[in-house]
């Protein structure tokens, strides 16, 4: 049996926390190049790590237009 791909890491891989215009978040690899429209606000760290920054800080999964739209 497999194993879901969010619970695949390889010894020693690191991560950043990216955040993108509409404050939505994502893990990825420390060794790539940042896309376009995201920036760093966290790490690089272990996946644990930046899944707990996340976490605690994407509370409200709605992004940041629809959330204004609908009045905060």
């Amino acid at each position: 049996m497999s194993e879901p791909v969010d619970d695949i890491t390889i010894d020693g891989e690191v991560f950043v926390v990216l955040i993108n215009d509409e404050e939505q978040y994502s893990l990825w690899p420390a060794g790539k190049e940042v896309p376009a429209g995201w920036q760093r606000v966290h790490g690089p760290a272990a996946k644990p790590e930046c899944l707990a920054y996340v976490e605690e800080h994407w509370t409200d999964m709605r992004p940041k237009s629809l959330r204004e739209a609908m009045g905060g």
